[in-house]
């Protein structure tokens, strides 16, 4: 697994982000069962920048927390059955691995979401890099059954890493 992390602003968190990060994309990738060596790139902002790209890209005038811009496309969640040829498409040709998209975190939300959900900062981090690990994976929260399900895999992924609340 790659994991390329950029850096928009200091995190200046109090614990290893690259290092949970890293921990947390391998996890879900293991638990989701992704048959593929996969590439994902992270990158920490602040609200400014993420308000920017949320407009520029969804058309969407306002600050969000995280972002996920997955490169493949699902018939349902975690379902692999591609055909050959549209993973090869999809395959980084220096390394082989499947470009899975590209991950955006407000690290303003991550601290404000932290102190008004009453949890860590480090928990808010790994909850969010989950969410958007599981959008990348072909999840989605926009019909009803849909965010049941979401939820309930977020939350369980979380607790097999012992990341609680």
């Amino acid at each position: 697994m790659g994991l390329l992390i950029l850096t928009e602003c200091k995190p200046a968190f109090s614990f290893h982000y690259k290092k949970l990060a890293e921990r947390v994309v391998s996890h879900v990738l293991t638990e989701e069962k992704f048959p593929w060596d996969a590439d994902v790139s992270l990158v920490l902002t602040d609200d400014e920048h993420i308000h920017k790209l949320n407009l520029e890209m969804r058309g969407i005038d306002r600050t969000t927390d995280v972002l996920s811009f997955p490169m493949l496309q699902y018939e349902a969640p975690a379902d692999f059955l591609f055909s050959q040829n549209y993973i090869d498409a999809c395959k980084d040709p220096e390394t082989g691995a499947v470009m899975l998209g590209d991950i955006v975190i407000s690290v303003d939300h991550v601290r404000a979401q932290a102190k008004e959900y009453g949890h860590s900062e480090k928990r808010e981090y790994a909850f969010l890099i989950v969410h958007s690990m599981l959008h990348l994976l072909g999840y989605d929260h926009m019909e009803e059954e849909e965010r049941v399900q979401m939820e309930a895999r977020q939350k369980e992924l979380l607790l097999q890493m012992e990341i609680k609340r």
